[in-house]
């Protein structure tokens, strides 16, 4: 390379540099659930010449909490609805820019080397089929605790299961309860055990059985213009494949 191809080179390095620095990094609040597969594409963002997304992750409920108090952020993805329901009534979200971006499958999860068997129908007595506690998130606040309730008392489990259930504040929490033993069995989204060696799944909760599990995703007013471009990355087919090796099902891939 001639001397002066080396300095055009090194110059447009700077400037791309220069230009990356410019762009204010994009401040995400994200359900626990995505923890995993949000930094992976955060990281892939960054390759592309943007600054790595700000990522702070937790319970939808907490997160929802946060924002609505005036935590500073750009884009919220939640677990369910009904957290950015309230926040979109309280005027914090941009108008128009709301996604259902996500769906993901509730399955029964034990300790490794702990399994048990089970029938996903009312009338098995699940409640005699594993020890100990059953380890779910705050079911009312945390949306997989949610949907775990709504399995349970579709198969008619709940009520024997009174004093037995443990309420996390977010579903990785229960994730980890299992996969230390403190659990005898756990509910959590299928892409939490998908992450974990420490844990077996052992059914997988038929969907009729709880309502739809689907993550929307969201900017929150005065979010950066950067935000818009990376809300519609997340909806690209480049971030629909890394979605779908975490076991997502992306819902507005290519839109």
């Amino acid at each position: 390379m001639s001397r002066l191809a080396r300095i055009a080179a090194a110059m447009l390095s700077l400037f791309s540099c220069a230009a990356s620095f410019a762009e204010e990094p994009v401040r995400v609040f994200a359900a626990a659930s995505l923890t995993n597969v949000l930094t992976e594409i955060a990281a892939q963002w960054q390759e592309r010449g943007h600054p790595a997304p700000r990522l702070a992750f937790g319970g939808t409920a907490t997160m929802a909490r946060q924002l609505a108090a005036g935590a500073p952020a750009d884009m919220f993805a939640a677990a369910d609805g009904r957290w950015m329901d309230e926040l979109g009534q309280q005027g914090r979200l941009e108008p128009g820019t709301r996604i259902d971006l996500l769906g993901n499958d509730l399955v029964l999860i034990a300790p490794k080397g702990r399994q048990f068997r089970v029938e996903l129908r009312p009338g098995f007595p699940f409640a005699r089929a594993f020890p100990g506690k059953l380890c779910l998130g705050e079911p009312d606040v945390v949306p997989a605790g949610t949907y775990a309730k709504q399995a349970l008392e579709s198969l008619r489990w709940w009520d024997s299961l009174q004093g037995r259930i443990v309420g996390t504040e977010d579903v990785r929490a229960a994730l980890a309860f299992v996969e230390r033993g403190e659990c005898g069995a756990g509910i959590v989204y299928a892409t939490d055990a998908a992450v974990s060696g420490k844990v077996v799944v052992i059914a997988r909760f038929p969907a009729h059985s709880h309502a739809p599990i689907v993550y929307p995703v969201a900017l929150l007013r005065n979010a950066t213009p950067q935000a818009q471009d990376l809300l519609a990355y997340l909806s690209s087919n480049a971030a629909a494949a890394i979605f779908r090796r975490h076991g997502f099902v992306p819902l507005s891939a290519g839109h």
